[in-house]
């Protein structure tokens, strides 16, 4: 069922409630699975943990992909967007109560997929919610107002890893807590979920470019994704081998800082990609910045040299991931079919986090973190030069 072509009042009002919703669902998953959920597995599997949490990780993905890609298309079919967030705000949050209750890996793996699915059932048609909401030619703000979700997510881990602020239980209900609080507003303020007919000035000429260009935009966030999503899992175990000391805390204050420092860099850049017309020439050099910072971790031998060279790869990738996001809006076919659209787009989100795991258990016991993470950078040095060939065409 097609959506009313309502236009939306108060794009600008939209944009804010959106960056804070989009923030929200950062919130719900990056304490979790970079901190949370590897430390819960460190208690349960001691040290097996590399390979169960690739296990928990590959499983996840598998439930995140599908969950995704239904959601998206039910909220097409249905013509609404927002009962489908509601449930998934719900659905998720219960679930996270219940991951510290479990004594067993096999119920914690259960839990994380079914976990995965409710998760999604709310970041699909959020996604998707944009696209509605927001024209063409804004899709690299939309972008810059995505970046402010991985900093939120970062801060959240700083928040419930202070130490003596809460037990371990209680850090799964303030991550719950927060959520919903981020979430909630834009189910209460905005009520318009049109679907708006492509843009009338856009030429008919341009579309099997854009067309073609969708596949190299998706192949091309597919592989710096692989890179980000093995640093999004295994940063605090890198860091471990490191120095065994390292506190959990600190990792969580390193997230931050990087995070917060991609926010302004992606806004500026969306902007500046906006006013000039130029969507595709910031994303190319950052994931070449990205390329440069892994070349660097792979050469770090202390805590300050890896941290050093964690900024240069996380705020490039961070930055560049939002602004894709914003300009995966431009290169869409149709809006009727947008979010299940975007739940396939979604797959070189989940599709890494299949793939790291085994890239890291078959190279990290033999040869070291080095050796993986210079393979990850040569999958970053061709993200940026697909996008070089289709700077022009997008």
């Amino acid at each position: 069922m097609a959506a009313e072509t309502t236009p939306q009042p108060n794009p600008t009002r939209f944009l804010w409630l959106f960056a804070l919703a989009w923030a929200g669902c950062s919130i719900a998953y990056v304490p979790f699975l970079t901190l949370l959920l590897p430390l819960r597995i460190l208690s349960l599997a001691g040290p097996n943990s590399v390979r169960v949490l690739g296990l928990i990780t590959f499983c996840g993905a598998i439930a995140a992909s599908t969950g995704n890609i239904l959601f998206g298309w039910l909220s097409d079919r249905t013509g609404t967007r927002r009962p489908w967030i509601a449930a998934g705000l719900v659905l998720s949050s219960l679930l996270l109560l219940t991951a510290p209750l479990l004594q067993n890996l096999t119920a914690l793996l259960l839990v994380v997929m079914l976990w995965q699915l409710a998760l999604n059932m709310m970041l699909g048609p959020l996604w998707a919610w944009a696209g509605d909401m927001v024209p063409r030619e804004k899709t690299g703000v939309v972008g810059g107002f995505m970046s402010f979700a991985p900093s939120a997510g970062a801060l959240a881990g700083v928040l419930v890893t202070i130490p003596g602020l809460a037990s371990f239980d209680q850090r799964f209900l303030l991550i719950a807590m927060m959520v919903a609080a981020s979430v909630v507003p834009i189910l209460l303020v905005v009520r318009s979920t049109s679907q708006p007919e492509p843009q009338s000035a856009t030429p008919r000429k341009i579309v099997p470019v854009a067309s073609s260009s969708v596949a190299i935009m998706w192949l091309a966030r597919l592989l710096l994704q692989i890179a980000e999503a093995t640093l999004f899992a295994y940063l605090l175990l890198y860091f471990i081998s490191i120095d065994p000391k390292v506190a959990e805390n600190h990792v969580a204050v390193l997230f931050g800082c990087v995070l917060v420092v991609a926010v302004p860099l992606a806004l500026l850049t969306g902007r500046w990609a906006d006013r000039h017309h130029r969507p595709i020439q910031p994303l190319i050099l950052l994931a070449a910045v990205g390329a440069l910072g892994l070349v660097a971790l792979a050469a770090a031998s202390t805590l300050t040299a890896a941290s050093i060279a964690y900024v240069a790869f996380g705020v490039a990738t961070n930055a560049f991931l939002s602004l894709h996001s914003g300009q995966t809006l431009r290169v869409l076919p149709s809006p009727k079919h947008r979010g299940r659209d975007l739940g396939l787009f979604n797959l070189t989100n989940t599709i890494p986090s299949l793939i790291m795991p085994w890239l890291t258990i078959l190279l990290v016991p033999r040869h070291g973190f080095s050796a993986l993470f210079l393979l990850l950078s040569l999958l970053a040095i061709c993200s940026a030069a697909m996008l070089f060939k289709i700077r022009r065409l997008v």
